[in-house]
């Protein structure tokens, strides 16, 4: 169903939010720019994550990496480190993959609309349209949770916005809403209007500048759009990662492709579909790993993905002897570094978190906080 709209409430709903916008915008570090880069970063950034988290690690990675260039050139290992704690870090991984490409084939300099921007790694449709409109004054609406919402309610579409040719509606329909002379501000003001007010629980309309021309206001629809009816399906897994420990070295491996948290650093991992201690003598019986002690179990830790539930459990074992050490190291593919040297590897949240509580009293270290 194609929404119904025409010239008049267009101008009138483009002026209103304008408005709206330019009164009660929030100041935040990446509107005070039109530079292609930084904005890319913030909007790569504030996927999946809440303004007040983002913006810590957007002034911290705008300011140690000043151009696209200083990004491209960094070693991966460095960009994952800063990016810890913001989770889904195949978005640091495609961000690292993109800055390359743009200076290695682009001579260092974005592409200015909408359709090939797209064609870059890591950013979408949603992306592109903002950074076109933002920084390039593209009239190109950027389309994302908030103006799904938006567009949803004010004018009472019913499509469910979990299937893909549904994007084709909003995509149409902002095309023909958004203002020429301020598309840019106007997509901000879309996203802002969301963010702030049509919220997706108890959405603030007397406060809402759309408010008289609003369907759903006028229906009482609020909580019925946007449509959305694709529930996730999350699996379970149980992981019992071991921590190899001998005289101050600990062993420690780099996740590889085909999983979560690619690139980042993890112990020795048995996944299982339950967790069981005895998983852990069995593997040290099979591999004959001499006589090991378990210094620490710890207590479960509990993690939640998109799709996953994860159930962790980390287990300390000091390795008597050195060759037996090293021998693990080699059959294994591991890597030995002191424990001091933890703090700085870029390591799943769940695995700081262990490493920061309870890791310092296990081997009595310090905080390993540097």
């Amino acid at each position: 169903m194609k929404p119904k709209t025409d010239r008049k409430r267009q101008d009138k709903l483009s002026r209103r939010l304008l408005d709206w916008y330019r009164l009660n915008h929030r100041d935040l570090p990446w509107r005070q720019t039109k530079n292609p880069y930084t904005v890319w970063m913030s909007e790569i950034i504030l996927q999946q994550t809440r303004v007040a988290q983002g913006t810590s690690y957007y002034l911290n990675f705008s300011q140690t990496y000043e151009t696209v260039q200083d990004f491209a050139t960094a070693p991966l290992d460095d960009i994952l480190k800063m990016w810890q704690g913001l989770g889904y870090y195949s978005r640091a991984r495609n961000m690292h993959k993109c800055a390359g490409h743009i200076v290695e084939k682009l001579e260092g300099e974005f592409p200015n609309t909408y359709d090939q921007l797209i064609k870059l790694t890591g950013i979408g449709k949603y992306t592109a349209g903002a950074i076109a409109s933002i920084c390039f004054d593209q009239a190109v609406p950027a389309i994302d949770g908030n103006a799904f919402r938006v567009y949803s309610r004010v004018f009472g579409i019913y499509e469910d916005i979990t299937l893909s040719s549904t994007f084709k509606t909003f995509f149409e329909l902002g095309s023909q809403i958004i203002p020429h002379d301020q598309p840019g501000d106007f997509n901000q003001a879309v996203m802002e209007l969301g963010a702030t007010i049509c919220l997706p629980k108890n959405p603030q309309c007397n406060s809402c500048p759309l408010e008289a021309m609003c369907y759903a206001r006028e229906k009482k629809e609020q909580t019925s759009l946007p449509v959305k009816t694709k529930k996730i399906k999350v699996k379970s897994r149980y992981l019992d990662y071991i921590l190899l420990h001998q005289e101050g070295q600990v062993l420690v491996k780099q996740r590889e492709k085909g999983d979560i948290w690619q690139g980042l650093f993890d112990f020795l991992l048995i996944e299982s579909d339950m967790h069981s201690k005895s998983s852990i003598f069995e593997l040290v019986e099979q591999n004959d790993w001499g006589t090991p002690s378990v210094l620490y179990s710890s207590a479960e830790y509990k993690h939640l993905l998109t799709h996953q539930k994860l159930h962790l459990y980390f287990h300390v074992l000091d390795i008597p002897k050195r060759e037996d050490f090293k021998l693990i190291c080699q059959n294994n593919k591991l890597k030995s570094l002191h424990i001091s040297d933890l703090v700085n590897l870029a390591v799943p949240k769940p695995i700081e978190k262990f490493l920061e509580a309870e890791l310092p009293n296990v081997l009595n270290f310090q905080s390993l906080k540097p």
